[in-house]
């Protein structure tokens, strides 16, 4: 049939969708020949931990855009740098030292910050407590009691990029917080899931599984330093367990090094078919800046 000067059948492209990950800071550029609207996952590093029954880390910042959040538009040929930040460092000043806060990921505008660091404990019992570091969540306060947990969602984003640590309780330090609740009075706050949908089949490999189907999870608080205290899902550490890498999950107390941050860029893409184009079909594809 005739379809504008050309014989043949038409074919018509497949529009497919490009998830780029990393693990460590890189270097995105975007592929499509127009500007486009991309989704994002940005998780900072999460919190260390303190010693001598010391609190729990914070979570890293958790933010995206998926589903149904504002994404960014990027202009092709352009390099947008990818942060992805390391977790906190544990206790390193001696007994009843807080950890040091995790290290910001960024990508375009977008900035998670890094999860509050977990209080040490103050010596001796009952002369005060090491209050939680500020973060995407907050963390722990170390002690036995009267100490205030970090601060969550600090600087603030709508949506929340966190949530606060605990303050200790009468017998404990405290839980950092975590992406999806705040951090508990041993156990480390709840992080919070993304679709499987956003990474497609390479799903599996990222963040940690939990509760809801389909989904993976990212950025859990660290529990506190008592023997049985949990992190919270997410790769937040239980007791003397770091946080899970390439999370944001906070480090249990006693345990040092919260986890490595992680980001992901999901852009739209079309798949090229050979074949017979009509000549209405390239000029379509080549104004949306998809030809090539």
């Amino acid at each position: 049939m005739s379809n504008g000067g050309i014989i043949g059948p038409v074919n018509d492209p497949t529009s497919t969708t490009v998830v780029t990950t990393f693990t460590a800071s890189g270097n995105y550029v975007q592929p499509n020949m127009a500007p486009t609207d991309v989704d994002y996952l940005v998780v900072a590093g999460g919190g260390g931990s303190g010693n001598y029954y010391g609190a729990g880390g914070g979570a890293g910042g958790f933010r995206t855009s998926f589903p149904g959040g504002t994404k960014l538009t990027l202009t092709y040929g352009t390099t947008y740098p990818i942060v992805v930040g390391g977790g906190g460092s544990g206790y390193c000043a001696g007994p009843g030292t807080p950890g040091t806060s995790g290290i910001d990921s960024s990508f375009s505008t977008i900035t998670s910050t890094g999860g509050g660091f977990g209080g040490g404990r103050s010596a001796p019992r009952g002369a005060g407590a090491a209050p939680g570091g500020n973060g995407g969540s907050g963390g722990g306060a170390g002690g036995f009691q009267g100490g205030t947990g970090g601060t969550g969602n600090s600087p603030p984003t709508s949506p929340s990029q966190g949530n606060p640590g605990s303050p200790t309780g009468p017998t404990s330090s405290a839980g950092g917080g975590g992406a999806g609740a705040a951090g508990g009075v041993t156990d480390g706050g709840a992080g919070t899931n993304i679709p499987d949908a956003f990474f497609g089949p390479t799903a599996p490999s990222f963040g940690t599984p939990g509760p809801a189907p389909g989904t993976r999870y990212f950025a859990g608080g660290g529990g506190d330093g008592s023997p049985g205290s949990a992190g919270g899902v997410g790769g937040g550490g239980g007791y003397a367990v770091v946080g899970t890498v390439n999370t944001g999950g906070g480090a249990g107390g006693e345990a040092g090094a919260g986890g490595s941050g992680f980001a992901a860029v999901s852009a739209p893409g079309v798949k090229v078919i050979s074949g017979v184009w009509s000549l209405q079909e390239q000029y379509n594809f080549k104004k949306a800046g998809n030809w090539s």
